[in-house]
């Protein structure tokens, strides 16, 4: 017997678009398919973006983040991004391995405004690259080659509700050692880890 469906579920595109409306002609005009150097320059200026993928396990959004200029524009249509070293679980290289496709969602710190690219990656080990695109004297782990296919900016309103570049009191949120020894019911001691924790990345940034 099939469940019945909730009446309020909305699951055709027409019932979806009748709640929003139509697309304004700023919106529709602001996408294109290259870097058009206006988004080359706001992309020049980013130290930080989230990159999205989609793979056999399911998607991954994780964060990026390097000085501004964290991706290279290396032509209107290509983009460079530096895989630093992490926590080696390379969700994202394994989903890009399977799928192609990835998302990269660019922020400028105090600006309400994002850029968002849309494209298809590689992962290059080629020595040039991995040498152009060193950090503190450390070449990358390897470097996704992006290839673009849609940009567009998003405007500032879900900054301006999150009011997320005003200055305020840091959340009292739980500490990654806190998530962890809760996570593993104390196997791994959270007090410690807390402790050692600014002294490793600081050694392992790059």
């Amino acid at each position: 017997m099939t469940a019945p469906t909730d009446p309020h579920t909305i699951d055709d595109l027409a019932s979806l678009q009748s709640l929003f409306g139509p697309v304004g002609d700023a919106s529709v005009r602001k996408e294109v398919s290259r870097l058009h150097p206006v988004y080359q320059r706001w992309i020049e200026a980013s130290p930080f973006a989230v990159l999205a993928t989609v793979g056999p396990d399911g998607l991954d959004a994780s964060p990026r983040g390097d000085p501004p200029g964290l991706v290279t524009v290396q032509d209107e249509h290509t983009l460079l991004l530096p895989e630093r070293a992490g926590n080696n679980r390379i969700d994202s290289l394994k989903n890009i391995l399977a799928d192609p496709r990835v998302a990269l969602l660019f922020f400028v710190p105090g600006v309400g405004e994002t850029v968002r690219v849309n494209g298809r990656a590689r992962i290059s080990v080629a020595p040039d690259l991995l040498q152009r695109l060193a950090m503190d004297g450390k070449p990358p782990r390897c470097v996704l080659v992006i290839t673009v296919e849609t940009v567009f900016f998003q405007c500032a309103r879900a900054m301006k509700r999150a009011s997320l570049w005003e200055t305020r009191e840091p959340a009292q949120v739980p500490s990654a050692g806190d998530m962890l020894a809760a996570l593993t019911h104390n196997a791994i001691d959270g007090v410690a880890y807390d402790r050692a924790l600014p002294a490793r990345q600081r050694d392992t940034l790059y």
